[in-house]
């Protein structure tokens, strides 16, 4: 009826016209990144499931009841506060739920909130070349709190490689992966060299911090991290509440900037400081990769957050730090099988944050801990939860977006906003192409020029206006189509 009068309803779907039979195809696997997939909070006992991650509303409380977490030393694993829930990655439409629009709910859908929107633009263009969901087309999320290395996800990622191969008849699969998903494929390289060579034909790389994030990786890990600013942030998870999930996540910290990666300029971290209030004197004092570690252990000594009515200290993480350093060498360690393709995709044109200040000459900091931001008091407890009514809630996220301290100072670079370019095309691997494109971080998901070259090498275009040598192109430039910045792009 709807397609009768003209009118197009997002919540009801889209008509879909197809331009080959998905059978003739190789199957492509998408990967996302950190914060790039779907989290559910599930019930052990009941397994009643919540979506915890991304949700519009109620999104900061339920976030930290559900999602805060705590580094087992012993596992090596991420373990929710609430004991009574785990968080699970839903399996939903062959993977692709998960990865698709990171806030499922039907409202979401139909006011078509772009900026919860993933691969969905990715996804829908496959679909319209011929890809089938379930036989040519998958997902993989996963739950990005952890190491790219931990032994779930990868056992995970190579069922789900199995899995894609067999549906798709015995056909070598095609990987597509944004930004740290990059990284646990290298991972996965590593140490399952022989499952990549048997089910990889091609893997497309988008976006990857191959040698780290320094300035996005460098603040988060001291002052938290930021998707949406704005009138939106009031519904968001806050920048402090992030933060004190990122301490306890060691896939944070193996995006630290690679202190053995030969910078064009060795990233720092700058704090004027003035030892104390009666000494006038202000210095600047500047921390290199390795020296940024008592800078964070100095900072975060105090740092805690108060659950179900308990203080919990979340210091800088040494133990995290030691894994995430084992997981370096891992991915300095891996040899791409000579059978798979590599393409790596990069932006650029865009302010990437480099280095970052804290302080001013004018205003400089006395105490270290002055660098984070003030901790603020957790009202989202099990026990006093259902008593807040959503404009309770609205009230409490607004309070506490105002305690948030001044932003830091950041030095930029050429990247896509959040990977500086010369991170993410030092791959380290002999590449069939690698190409640059004026894209942002997240916007790389949707880009039309990012599109064209995906079909050439998927081999669904053949009349590409951009043809690509089949021998290696280094640092290829595509020029721009103009877009807009509106968020802060996720990792």
């Amino acid at each position: 009826m709807f397609g009768e009068c003209g009118l197009r309803l997002p919540c009801l779907g889209r008509g879909r016209r197809r331009a080959a039979a998905g059978k003739e195809l190789e199957p492509v696997l998408l990967v996302s990144g950190i914060g790039g997939s779907v989290l559910n909070a599930r019930n052990k006992k009941t397994g009643r499931k919540i979506c915890v991650w991304v949700r519009i509303l109620l999104a900061n409380l339920e976030f930290k009841k559900y999602v805060w977490s705590m580094y087992n030393t012993e596992t090596g694993y991420v373990e929710s506060l609430d004991p009574d829930y785990e968080i699970v990655v839903p399996e939903d439409d062959y993977g692709l739920h998960a990865i698709d629009i990171l806030d499922p709910s039907w409202w979401a859908k139909c006011l078509h909130l772009t900026d919860v929107y993933h691969f969905h633009d990715m996804i829908d263009m496959l679909v319209e070349c011929g890809y089938e969901k379930g036989t040519t087309l998958f997902g993989f999320g996963y739950d990005f709190r952890q190491s790219n290395r931990i032994d779930k996800t990868l056992d995970d990622l190579r069922v789900k490689l199995e899995s894609a191969y067999k549906a798709s008849g015995g056909k070598k699969v095609n990987i597509i992966s944004h930004s740290m998903g990059g990284l646990l494929l290298r991972c996965f390289i590593s140490l399952y060299n022989d499952v990549f060579a048997k089910y990889v034909n091609k893997w497309i790389c988008i976006a990857c911090p191959f040698q780290g994030a320094p300035g996005c990786i460098n603040d988060s890990l001291l002052t938290g991290l930021q998707f949406v600013y704005g009138f939106e942030s009031f519904f968001f998870v806050s920048r402090w509440t992030m933060h004190q999930l990122l301490i306890e996540c060691p896939s944070i910290y193996e995006m630290l900037p690679n202190p053995e990666f030969n910078w064009n300029q060795q990233p720092v971290i700058q704090v004027w400081r003035k030892p104390s209030e009666d000494n006038e004197a202000v210095k600047l004092d500047v921390y290199d990769p390795t020296e940024c570690i008592s800078l964070f252990e100095e900072a975060l000594r105090d740092n805690e957050l108060t659950y179900n009515g308990k203080s919990i200290a979340l210091p800088f993480n040494f133990s995290i730090l030691k894994w995430a350093a084992d997981t370096r060498q891992i991915l300095d360690n891996a040899q791409l099988p000579s059978s798979v393709g590599f393409y790596n995709i990069y932006g650029t044109s865009f302010d990437s944050p480099h280095d970052v200040c804290y302080g001013s000459e004018t205003s400089p900091i006395t105490n270290l801990s002055e660098v984070c931001h003030t901790t603020v008091s957790d009202t989202s407890s099990p026990y006093n939860l259902c008593f807040l009514t959503l404009f309770q809630s609205l009230i409490l996220e607004i309070s506490e977006f105002l305690m948030v301290g001044s932003q830091p100072e950041y030095t930029y670079v050429d990247g896509d906003g959040t990977v500086p370019a010369e991170s993410a095309k030092a791959d380290g691997f002999a590449a069939v192409a690698r190409v640059a494109v004026e894209s942002t971080h997240r916007e790389l998901l949707k880009d039309k020029r990012v599109f064209q070259l995906l079909k050439q090498w998927l081999g669904v275009n053949d009349n590409s206006q951009h043809s690509m040598s089949s021998s290696k192109v280094m640092d290829v430039s595509i020029e721009p189509i103009p877009i807009e910045l509106a968020t802060r792009d996720l990792l």
